[in-house]
């Protein structure tokens, strides 16, 4: 996987994490949810030091029943984010969680190039595709149907595997003949989906994957995860990382994640297994690009 961000290039042959850093008071991990200045540079220093390879800054909560945020509020609490971001780690590749071409364009302009993280991948606002083409962007298009707040509604499929495949070979189309050639893959666990149709796009993921793009998955101590273990998101960590197994192994290249350190380790630890079974020499430090 390769990223060019701010003129420079960033690529790693191995899976990399996702730090996610939730701008917002109301995100649904309570243990995620940065509010102040103190709070937010923690959670960038922690990301870095355990070998987050990107940060994902985010100012609008996507649960269901989230409260809604003005283009303003969000854009404040994203280069609220952003600012501490570039003064810890200019270098850093930095992904911004918004579904607005509107706070695409502010970020952009006050601190540079940045990968877009769209839940909708276009469909919340017609202005989010041709925008991040005209700026030369990266672009995350995740799988979602209607808004965060009526998805769980639309959750009616066929074929779940199919028809996100489906989607996503129309969608990588369009963002293409729209002049993006960056482009991330997002199946979008939890969202607009029943817990049974998660496990089963999982377990299909294989068709995702032999897309051509980047795949990107989400599962950090979601729903999906603690509803099986009749638990809570605050002990869902160990289910966590027994699905991020699962989703490199079905061909994940970016594991967005609440804890950097446990991910990280997941993914190093698959990449041994994987060049031992292959007989090809380990590399020891997978995610050896977050730390140049």
């Amino acid at each position: 996987m390769t990223l060019k961000i701010n003129n420079s290039t960033s690529g790693s042959s191995a899976p990399v994490v996702m730090a996610i850093i939730n701008v917002t008071p109301d995100s649904f991990w309570k243990g995620s949810r940065r509010t102040t200045d103190d709070d937010i540079l923690r959670a960038v220093e922690t990301a870095v030091e355990e070998g987050a390879a990107i940060l994902d800054i985010g100012g609008y909560s996507s649960r269901p029943g989230a409260a809604d945020v003005s283009p303003d509020e969000e854009s404040q609490r994203v280069a609220r984010g952003m600012r501490i971001a570039r003064e810890r780690c200019p270098q850093m590749a930095v992904s911004i969680d918004t579904f607005r071409a509107e706070v695409v364009r502010r970020i952009v302009e006050e601190f540079g190039a940045v990968v877009v993280n769209d839940i909708s991948a276009g469909a919340l606002d017609g202005l989010m595709i041709p925008t991040v083409a005209e700026l030369g962007l990266p672009y995350i298009a995740m799988h979602m149907r209607a808004t965060p707040a009526t998805m769980q509604r639309h959750a009616e499929y066929e074929d779940i595997t199919g028809e996100v495949r489906d989607h996503f070979t129309t969608k990588i189309a369009e963002l293409r003949a729209a002049g993006i050639r960056e482009i991330i893959i997002d199946p979008g666990f939890g969202f607009a989906k029943t817990t049974r149709q998660n496990y089963e796009l999982l377990g299909g993921m294989d068709a995702l994957s032999a897309l051509g793009c980047p795949l990107l998955v989400g599962v950090s101590r979601k729903s999906m995860i603690y509803k099986v273990l009749e638990t809570s998101p605050e002990h869902a960590l160990a289910g966590t990382s027994a699905l991020h197994w699962e989703a490199l192994r079905k061909g994940a290249s970016i594991l967005r994640a609440h804890d950097v350190r446990e991910a990280v380790q997941v993914a190093r630890m698959f990449s041994y297994y994987k060049d031992t079974v292959s007989g090809t020499p380990s590399a020891t430090d997978c995610l050896s690009v977050a730390k140049k």
